[in-house]
């Protein structure tokens, strides 16, 4: 196989070596396909991220081979949640199907440590550039590979298969008319990292009741928290986030986070003679926000296809899960002897997703419409702490870490409402 990431053509674009990217790049390429994975900036990069990874993107790098016990990760053994004064600490929840851990690994090298892993598996790629749009086959209305610009100089890449795996703002989906929806879950984050002179932490932290004032100068607590999340080295990643459904709060994330840091700084020294870097924000497209997941060649990935979880945020290990599901599809169809009959393989993509998070996601957005009622936040912040059992509930739902099969009263509790609910 020729490996040079000059050759203009392959059997799978992938755009994006983001989580997402590199777990589809990887799969495809260890199934022995020629996969092109596309970035459009250069190694490292850093990328705006809590950097917290649960048990199920843990799961997933297990699945890639990567080796999570050298330098440069963070073991966390559970989450210590803070509200109202109180503080209470959960291990992770014991669900046979995942590790009992979850680690931290700064978003500058682990999507780095990722595409060297897609290429060590065969993939091909080209870093530093930037893709433009989809090429379409006028003869069939399908995406027949990318337009991509590098150093100034515009490349026609071909494929007849392309992964989107290229963020929130989807360049190639837009392209395609998939924009994202006003009805589902949009989140914005905000994070600055700092390095302190406090020990390192084996515990993801996160403060519930984040208060900030509406444009008539009343307190309330949005949908949202904060969180401080060990790096490694005394180096902290520090964050808040909100999520909304429909019309956007009025909130300023900046300030708001100003205020929330400034209480936390007497005693955490997270001040600006202690960042090591500015403050950056990005959007967090959720629950779906984008759909279908597949279209006329094109398959949507991670945060490209709104695949970020609606009540914590996160988006790795759905980037990763999503990515492998992609690839496993793509695999299907480029073994298929006809046109129609892969095109059908791929037509499955969508059931795939939908399937594996479907109807959390629709709790999810149904949690999310609660929580921005100002009061009803107000009582989870105050009141979910010291009920030992609505903390175990809130917090399984919350990472999304429940086994249908089991006894247990709250997982059977947790699978009983997501049956409940349409598929999202």
């Amino acid at each position: 196989m020729d490996l040079s990431p000059h050759r203009d053509s392959a059997d799978v674009i992938v755009v994006g070596a983001g989580p997402a990217g590199c777990a589809a790049a990887y799969r495809l390429a260890l199934a022995g396909h020629d996969v092109l994975l596309i970035e459009k900036a250069t190694f490292p990069r850093d990328k705006i991220c809590g950097d917290g990874l649960t048990p199920r993107a843990v799961k997933e790098l297990v699945g890639m081979g990567v080796d999570i016990e050298g330098d440069g990760w963070v073991r966390t053994r559970g989450l210590r949640a803070h509200g109202s004064g109180t503080t209470v600490e959960m291990p992770w929840p014991s669900v046979a199907s995942f590790p009992d851990f979850g680690l931290v690994r700064s978003r500058m090298d682990l999507d780095e440590l990722l595409a060297r892993k897609a290429v060590a598996a065969g993939a091909r790629l080209l870093e530093g550039t930037k893709v433009t749009g989809p090429v379409i086959d006028p003869a069939t209305g399908h995406v027949s590979g990318v337009t991509a610009v590098r150093d100034e100089e515009t490349r026609t890449l071909r494929a007849p298969l392309v992964v989107a795996a290229d963020g929130a703002s989807s360049r190639l989906a837009v392209a395609l008319g998939l924009h994202q929806r006003a009805d589902r879950p949009m989140g914005v984050a905000v994070r600055r990292y700092y390095t302190v002179p406090s020990r390192d932490q084996d515990h993801l932290e996160a403060w519930l009741d984040l208060e900030t004032r509406d444009a008539r100068g009343r307190t309330y607590m949005p949908f949202g928290y904060g969180w401080v999340f060990p790096v490694g080295g005394g180096t902290f990643n520090v964050g808040l986030g909100t999520f909304h459904v429909g019309r956007k709060p009025d909130v300023d994330h900046r300030q708001l986070f100003r205020e929330w840091t400034a209480r936390l700084s007497p005693a955490r020294s997270f001040d600006d003679d202690h960042a090591t870097g500015p403050l950056r924000g990005a959007p967090l497209p959720a629950g779906f926000n984008r759909r279908p997941q597949y279209t006329r060649g094109l398959l949507l990935t991670g945060d490209a296809g709104g695949m970020i979880n609606p009540l914590s945020g996160e988006g790795i290990d759905y980037a990763m899960e999503s990515g492998r599901l992609a690839a496993d599809t793509v695999s299907r169809a480029l073994g298929r002897p006809t046109a129609a009959a892969r095109e059908e393989a791929l037509q499955g993509y969508p059931e795939a997703v939908r399937a594996a998070y479907g109807r959390y996601f629709t709790v999810g957005r149904l949690v999310v419409h609660a929580l921005n009622q100002p009061r009803i936040m107000k009582l989870v912040a105050t009141r979910s702490l010291s009920r030992p059992v609505l903390q175990r509930f809130m917090f399984k739902l919350w990472a999304n870490l429940t086994d249908p099969h089991s006894k247990d009263a709250l997982d059977r509790v947790i699978t009983a409402i997501q049956r409940a609910v349409p598929a999202a």
